[in-house]
């Protein structure tokens, strides 16, 4: 069992999440053993791929509408649009597409579709026979990155390609910047020589790590080089100068002692890992770039000035090895390999707009339900949203969310901000019933039976929803007749109603006594279950859990 009451079971590679990934207000996770993606969170411009625009409040899984079947390997996410790769190198794409981020020039897609133009590539006449062996005939893309309003990717040659919202590739009018929509995936050509490794975008520009040599094997050192706009020095070439062709950072070059290994964007932002020569068991977090919420976590500089060079984050300790790091719209987050997570910048470190304690300009150590450090046990990898962070710890096996929560971006069923680390509701209860049997003419007499009593519960709590809107319309008008304004949250209700009659927190006990998360959850995995069920166990499961809830909103309404 999980600290959240839900089993997990360690033995399968299902429920073992190998990746995450975070956009403007949603959230991706890729399973192990099958390839498969579920989201949840914000569904505007169809960017959780379900086939709608409807908001998720927990994971759920994306279908591939393909002939074979389909194996994700990686997945990433850019403000609107969704990437997924599978492992026979085809990209998929779905989401907001103004600007061509999905590679093809239409509409937004509310269902992953394939990326044609990858699919009918082949190397270049002037590679040797070595390297046409290589590609196996044609080219594939072996990485994928998404980034604000556009998309990169990385084939089997170590070539870059971009599409979307980009840099222009030629010279600019001194001072002017503007970028470029581009609906078909273009390549980089200033890397002739070298192999790109890994790449980051934020909303304007680019960063990548890049082999000092033709080939790449995994244990040589990288070079990072920029380009894009650099309006608040986030190129980390020491000025704020366009750059329409990859830079090299000084910091991070052939001669430096620092090996980059790891790199990630804000919207105007990067902070970049590196590693010592010689010591694997030291590295440090740089950034630079825009700081005016303390996103570069860097004391002595305030809130409100910008970082031209990369400089070295203190306040992590020197003996940690930092595996995973992540920037948000205005945060940062840094995960190390003992389970300590420190994260940076606007709302403490939350990304949110208001919360206790402003910013943090300085890395504030994230707790964990108060248990001791490092709470975290086994983390891989952190992401970062606009305002809202998501961890993948216990070995890929338990998601840990925390900040903003509204169209449920924290996956927990919820709509309400946490300001410290909670539970995702993983694995979804729906895959408890997938391989379960038909059920016999009796069961499902029963069954559609209580789907008739849980369909008249869901209906007395929209009910409660109904009188609550009212309730929140007139407490608002009392409100403004008083104090002279309506109140939009809770926050906005003075001291002196509250010390007299807290209305807020009454609100907050009529909605969890509802228990609207759980009845929203349970009729999710029985509608599904009534074409699938085939375990008569399973059944029984159903049926008690079905009954436990129909018993408990029973006794809320009476």
């Amino acid at each position: 069992m999980t600290d959240a009451g839900i089993y997990v079971d360690s033995g399968s590679l299902s429920r073992k999440v190998i990746a995450i990934a975070a956009g403007e207000a949603h959230t991706l996770a890729l399973t192990e053993g099958d390839g498969s993606v579920y989201s949840w969170g914000r569904g505007t411009f169809g960017r959780l791929g379900s086939g709608s625009e409807l908001d998720r409040l927990f994971p759920a899984k994306i279908e591939f509408n393909s002939t074979e079947k389909v194996k994700i390997v990686q997945v990433s996410a850019g403000s609107y649009h969704s990437l997924a790769l599978s492992d026979d190198g085809s990209v998929w794409s779905w989401g907001h597409n103004t600007y061509g981020q999905l590679g093809v020039n239409g509409e937004n897609s509310l269902v992953p579709s394939l990326v044609q133009v990858f699919n009918e590539l082949h190397p270049p006449s002037s590679l040797t026979d070595e390297l046409i062996t290589k590609t196996e005939s044609r080219l594939q893309i072996s990485s994928i990155k998404a980034g604000g309003m556009m998309s990169l990717a990385i084939d089997n040659l170590g070539s870059l390609w971009m599409w979307g919202n980009c840099p222009p590739q030629d010279s600019l009018t001194e001072g002017e910047f503007s970028l470029v929509p581009t609906y078909t995936p273009i390549p980089v050509w200033n890397f002739h020589g070298q192999t790109v490794v890994k790449v980051a975008c934020g909303n304007e520009h680019i960063v990548a790590l890049v082999s000092t040599g033709e080939t790449y094997k995994g244990d040589d050192n990288l070079v990072c080089y920029t380009w894009g706009n650099n309006n608040h020095g986030q190129l980390g070439l020491g000025d704020t100068e366009i750059r329409t062709t990859p830079q090299i950072i000084k910091t991070f070059n052939q001669e430096s002692s620092y090996t980059p290994y790891e790199v990630a964007c804000g919207a105007f932002h990067t902070s970049i890992l590196s590693k010592t020569d010689g010591d694997m068991l030291r590295s440090v977090c740089w950034s630079f770039g825009l700081g005016d919420h303390g996103q570069l976590g860097q004391p002595g500089q305030g809130t409100i000035k910008d970082s031209l060079y990369p400089e070295i984050v203190e306040g992590i300790p020197e003996n940690v090895w930092l595996v995973s790091v992540d920037c948000g719209l205005f945060h940062t987050s840094v995960v190390s390999s003992e389970g300590y997570v420190w994260s940076f910048g606007k709302g403490n470190g939350l990304g949110l707009t208001e919360s206790d304690g402003g910013d943090a300009v300085t890395p504030r150590l994230i707790p964990c339900n108060g248990l001791k450090y490092p709470c975290f046990q086994d983390p891989l990898q952190v992401a970062c949203g606009a305002a809202h962070t998501v961890l993948l710890a216990d070995n890929g096996y338990k998601l840990w969310s925390w900040g903003r929560g509204r169209s449920g971006v924290l996956g927990s069923g919820q709509v309400n901000d946490f300001f410290a680390p909670n539970l995702v509701l993983w694995p979804p209860l729906e895959e408890d019933f997938k391989e379960s049997e038909k059920l016999d003419e009796k069961d499902s007499f029963e069954i559609i039976k209580m789907k008739k009593e849980l369909n008249v519960a869901m209906k007395e709590i929209d009910l409660l929803h109904s009188k609550l809107s009212t309730m929140e319309h007139y407490a608002s008008i009392l409100h403004g007749m008083i104090f002279g304004k309506p109140f939009e949250e809770e926050k906005d209700i003075l001291l002196s109603l509250k010390s007299s009659y807290d209305v807020g927190k009454e609100w907050e006990n009529m909605l969890e006594s509802c228990d609207y998360g759980k009845l929203v959850r349970l009729e999710m995995f029985y509608c599904k279950m009534l074409a699938s069920v085939k375990d008569k166990m399973m059944n029984v499961k159903i049926k008690e859990m079905i009954k436990e809830c129909l018993e408990s909103s029973t006794s809320v309404y009476h």
